[in-house]
């Protein structure tokens, strides 16, 4: 099975995903925890030059062959070796983010973003986490880390609440396997919720 997270900046993403993960451990099941941009030794290289820097660093248009080389390494060497093992995969961001990011919010580059997953990727997540914060709460939860990562952070308040308005329509397209969770409260109170959602999935396949 493959788990994905997805949602703004500093809306729990990691911390919820690792605590899944030692959720799923615990009941049994073999996991592979991973992160986007990176999750190879390749894609973390790359990881390096999309979420440091200025801003401005590079166009939508860069960043989208630079996600796509990073998460076709991270394809290759990490999902899906072990999917192919039998091992639950969760992943902090796929492709959904650069769909989000770059597709929808820093150009009208959905298109271009959809025909390189085609080529270079294709294939989904079985569920994705939408983590659903208050864009404001969440940068400032982001902005709080003071970490060299905040390239994306830096574009501001407005360029979150897009994020969320794209996520929002994301949810919306693929209900299928986007399962929207409300990310406020407490961290176990919002782990429960995730639980709840992939216990689901998981029993539907067995």
């Amino acid at each position: 099975m493959f788990i994905s997270f997805e949602g703004i900046d500093g809306s729990g993403k990691s911390t919820q995903a690792r605590m899944l993960a030692d959720r799923l451990r615990q009941a049994g099941h073999d996991v592979v925890l991973t992160r986007e941009p990176g999750g190879a030794p390749g894609a973390e290289e790359i990881r390096r030059l999309l979420v440091e820097g200025d801003p401005g660093r590079w166009s939508p248009e860069t960043e989208i062959l630079l996600f796509t080389a990073a998460r076709r390494d991270h394809l290759e060497r990490t999902i899906r070796p072990a999917l192919a093992a039998g091992q639950v995969v969760i992943s902090d961001r796929f492709a959904d983010s650069t769909r989000v990011y770059q597709g929808a919010t820093r150009g009208d580059l959905r298109g271009t973003v959809d025909a390189l997953h085609s080529l270079m990727i294709g294939m989904e997540p079985d569920v994705t986490i939408v983590m659903d914060m208050d864009p404001a709460h969440a940068l400032s939860r982001g902005l709080a880390r003071d970490t060299t990562e905040d390239r994306f952070e830096a574009m501001g308040l407005g360029f979150q609440q897009k994020l969320a308005a794209g996520f929002a329509a994301l949810s919306q397209d693929a209900p299928d396997r986007c399962i929207p969770v409300s990310a406020e409260g407490s961290q176990d109170a919002v782990a429960a919720r995730i639980w709840d959602a992939v216990d689901s999935h998981l029993r539907q396949k067995v």
